[in-house]
């Protein structure tokens, strides 16, 4: 089963950059398919595949930050190849 996950990655202390930079390179360093833009970052996979990895990279940028969150949201379909109508 194919999914498209948005994550929207938010450390709440001053050197936010920095870890948001290093959970967008695990990302892509995982052979899934990510797409970005100023506001978010797109995963696109296989369910098993995309979860396991976002458990994982998930897990160390918090251990790696005082305060952080993560909104998450979970479409059940590859919509990587969507393309506004209007």
């Amino acid at each position: 089963m194919d999914i498209s996950v948005e994550l929207t990655f938010s450390p709440l202390q001053d050197d936010f950059e920095e870890h948001i930079i290093n959970f967008i390179k695990k990302l892509r360093a995982s052979g899934l398919m990510v797409l970005e833009n100023p506001l978010s970052t797109q995963v696109y996979g296989d369910y098993d595949q995309v979860m396991s990895v976002l458990k994982s990279d998930i897990k160390e940028a918090f251990e790696l930050m005082d305060k952080g969150l993560l909104f998450m949201k979970i479409v059940k379909s590859d919509r990587s190849e969507y393309e506004p109508f209007f």
